[in-house]
């Protein structure tokens, strides 16, 4: 609601690709449902409410691939979109990993007329799923955005709760953008709180064009539920600064 004070417009990521991002001041929502699909439509039907759309990109795993959940925030006008992880389910088989992403594909446009995928980090695993396209192209498929392809960062500013966190991208293995990630931080563009976003809108230090990404299993008000999940990223952020310092 800070945002929406503050005079941000909202935009899923097909209406960014189709050039409908035309306000000085706006928001590219995207939400990744890894787990706990129910909670996103708890987000879905709070932000429909607010008459904001968003985009959700679901995985094929049971915890998010739930049809009626997902038939419910389609039904809420938000756009749906495929959290493709082919590689790594395929174990770096590009050509089954390609049949695998056109058979999902057809699933979940079974929903909605999916046009935008998004990779899922799948930080645990070897492979990249964004190496798919080193070999075949998604445009082939009606597809016409992927985040980490398709969105000018050079113009728009990145923000995501991975690590549990908004400055999590130091422990993040791949939902991070480094190319501009460095330049942010030089300019003071960092935020670790919700708090911390929220003082920088009512300050108008807020950069005017942002992506967001959340991923609404860490959402919750419900006490026991958010502190199960602050345990759980807890430990996942040790094993995710041992994978990034090994990269490095």
């Amino acid at each position: 609601m800070a945002l929406q004070s503050a005079g941000y417009a909202f935009h899923t990521l097909e209406e960014y690709c189709d050039g409908k991002c035309t306000e000085e001041k706006y928001i590219v929502l995207r939400h990744d449902v890894d787990l706990k699909a129910q909670n996103s439509v708890c987000t879905a039907e709070i932000e429909h409410q607010l008459g904001i759309r968003a985009s959700y990109y679901f995985r094929v795993v049971p915890e998010s691939n739930q049809p009626n959940k997902i038939k419910r925030i389609a039904e809420l006008g938000h756009e749906i979109g495929y959290h493709y992880e082919d590689m790594t389910i395929c174990e770096g088989d590009t050509d089954r990993a390609i049949a695998h992403f056109e058979q999902q594909l057809r699933h979940f446009r079974t929903f909605y007329p999916v046009r935008t995928i998004c990779m899922h980090g799948a930080p645990r695993s070897s492979y990249d799923g964004k190496d798919l396209w080193k070999k075949y192209d998604y445009r082939t498929y009606g597809i016409v955005g992927e985040p980490y392809f398709d969105v000018d960062f050079s113009q728009m500013f990145y923000l995501t709760d991975t690590g549990r966190m908004w400055d999590g991208f130091h422990v993040s293995v791949r939902d991070k953008i480094p190319v501009y990630q460095d330049e942010w931080t030089r300019q003071g563009l960092t935020y670790h709180t919700t708090d911390d976003i929220v003082e920088a809108v009512k300050n108008s230090t807020l950069p005017a064009r942002i992506m967001i990404t959340t991923h609404p299993q860490r959402w919750t008000d419900r006490k026991m539920a958010w502190f199960k999940e602050l345990l759980l990223q807890s430990a996942k952020n040790i094993v995710k600064r041992m994978i990034v310092r090994k990269q490095r």
